[in-house]
């Protein structure tokens, strides 16, 4: 086989471990992501149920870099402390380092039954969670498959002249290997696609054992480089957690990289074969950073804190000015440049939506008055928007519009109200049932909460569909958010059900809530409505919408 060949069998496997890392990580994002966000939120105050918290949800994500964005965004809204998010993400750096130690058992036989079940699952149900476990034991499957294609195809290196030249200079130069192994893990975009790639090398004979701890330090700094990069148009609030674990995690990986060359420890002691010598030495670094991040997470933070305060600009661009640019007066004169500066500003509203969505149910957990005005204010800024939006729609030269982009202004004329109604709902409904349940005290019963929880994370799950559909046009993804909204109305029953028996049992807090919980649900199923109305333009231009109903599918 010629090298050509083994390279181009090599990058298939490596590109398949990046595609596979990314199916299980989407796959929980999409099933359990506001779940998981919700109890995180609610652990971070203690360090040692932070570290706990932050390594689950890194095993659940396959990714600590999305645990670092999404604790970054919990400190940049006041929810918690650089501090103790800081202490969740090193939590979910060693979680990670979990994930490396899980996935590097030899499972053979675990490949078919996973992608057996998995596609199984996901082809013989329309439920969005069913679906998502499906694509998460499918995406499991491939990960291992990768791994083991990776091994074979890097088999006919051993007998390579030019490899062991390259491993030897690397050996020589540890430098260089920690850089090269950062760089890398920043390209991937995933340490632990990264690091398993070492491992399988590793198991061939192709690194050796003090080589590919060097490098897994270098993963280690191109991990928390990819959080750092990912986070720099966030608000400086938000980029604490993200830079502050770079730090420490720098400074970590260069002082184990200095112990590594100059006292050449007994790397036996950390397993048998150099795989495991690898794997764990991954883990123990994590576990070091852990017990010394602990008691310096409060100096990093505030020293995070007063440099991006230090390096913030005097007059800071707001929201409403990029939104404002994106509309710009020259384009009006060709529709089809004028319909894109539309489209970027109706996802800028998208985006507040969302967060307002996410917001509000946050707020009927834990009420507060100042959290409730900011919300209120983001309503304000759809409204401005919706106002600019539909004010350059109607601007736009129409003589030289054609049918698709006449129906495109319609399309994106109509999601525009859509959204500013969503918005509308969201402060003048639901959040004065907020400032109900403050004022007179509330509390739902645990069952009619989690009975809430749930209704909001399936419009919210449908939310993200329509903001795809509206962008993307897809029909398979209008398609699903039609049948999720039939579905929704089922679960909105269903949760009507339970609260009525449970005020015929007399439940105390339910007679008490009743009038709450049933306003929710009904601004709930509004919300969803409307969000799914927008998939109506694609699936009518596609004749697939008869009358009030879906036609039978073919």
């Amino acid at each position: 086989m010629t090298g050509s060949v083994v390279l181009i069998h090599l990058a298939g496997a490596v590109a398949l471990l990046l595609w596979a890392t990314r199916m299980v990580r989407t796959g929980v994002e999409r099933a359990y992501g506001d779940v998981l966000r919700r109890k995180l939120r609610g652990t971070l105050r203690n360090p040692l149920l932070a570290v706990a918290a932050g390594g689950a949800l890194a095993i659940a994500f396959q990714s600590a870099t999305a645990v670092s964005l999404l604790v970054g965004s919990f400190a940049g809204s006041g929810i918690v402390t650089g501090a103790a998010g800081l202490v969740a993400v090193l939590g979910a750096d060693l979680g990670s380092a979990f994930v490396v130690k899980l996935l590097s058992f030899d499972l053979p036989l675990l490949v078919p039954i996973a992608l057996f079940v998995g596609t199984t699952i996901f082809l013989a149900t329309e439920r969005r969670a069913w679906r998502q476990f499906g694509r998460i034991l499918v995406g499991v499957g491939l990960l291992i498959l990768s791994l083991r294609l990776i091994g074979e195809a890097s088999e006919p290196l051993r007998e390579s002249g030019i490899l062991p030249v390259v491993v030897n200079y690397l050996a020589a130069d540890p430098v260089t290997a920690f850089l090269i192994a950062a760089v890398a893990t920043w390209l991937f975009h995933s340490s632990v696609a990264f690091i398993l790639l070492i491992v399988a090398l590793a198991a061939r004979g192709l690194v050796p054992a003090e080589l590919g701890i060097v490098m897994v330090l270098g993963a280690n700094l191109g991990g928390g480089l990819i959080a750092a990069m990912l986070s720099r148009t966030m608000s400086p609030p938000s980029r604490v957690v993200p830079l502050g674990n770079l730090a420490i995690r720098a400074i970590g990986a260069l002082l184990a990289l200095a112990g590594i060359v100059w006292l050449h420890p007994p790397l036996e002691l950390l397993g048998a074969s150099v795989p495991l010598q690898i794997v764990h030495a991954h883990i123990v670094f994590n576990v070091a950073l852990v017990i010394a991040g602990i008691p310096f997470a409060g100096l990093v933070a505030r020293t995070i804190e007063r440099l991006l305060a230090y390096a913030a600009p005097p007059v800071p661009v707001s929201f409403e000015d990029k939104d404002t640019n994106a509309l710009d007066p020259e384009a009006l004169g060709t529709p089809s440049r004028a319909l894109a500066n539309v489209t970027r500003a109706v996802v800028g509203v998208c985006e507040t939506i969302e967060v307002m969505l996410k917001n509000i149910m946050e707020l009927y957990e834990e009420p507060d008055r100042a959290r409730m005005a900011a919300l209120a204010a983001l309503d304000d800024r759809v409204d401005r928007r919706h106002a600019a939006i539909k004010l350059y729609l109607a601007r736009i030269t129409t003589g030289q519009m054609n049918d698709d982009e006449a129906r495109r202004t319609q399309e994106l004329l109509g999601a525009c109200v859509k959204l500013e109604q969503v918005g509308d709902i969201i402060v003048r409904n639901m959040l004065v049932h907020v400032g109900k349940k403050l004022d007179r005290g509330l509390n739902f019963t645990p069952e009619g909460w989690r009975e809430l929880l749930n209704l909001h994370a399936a419009v919210v799950a449908n939310a993200r569909l329509a903001f795809n559909v509206l962008i993307s046009r897809d029909t398979e993804t209008a398609l699903q958010l039609v049948r999720e909204k039939d579905r929704l109305r089922d679960v909105e029953r269903a949760t009507s059900r339970s609260h009525f028996e449970r005020l015929r049992e007399g439940t105390p807090r339910s007679v008490e809530t009743s009038s709450l919980h049933l306003d929710t649900i009904r601004d709930l199923k509004q919300i969803n409505s409307l969000l799914a109305s927008i998939a109506y333009p694609v699936l009518e231009e596609r004749g697939m919408l008869g009358g009030t109903r879906l036609k039978a599918a073919e």
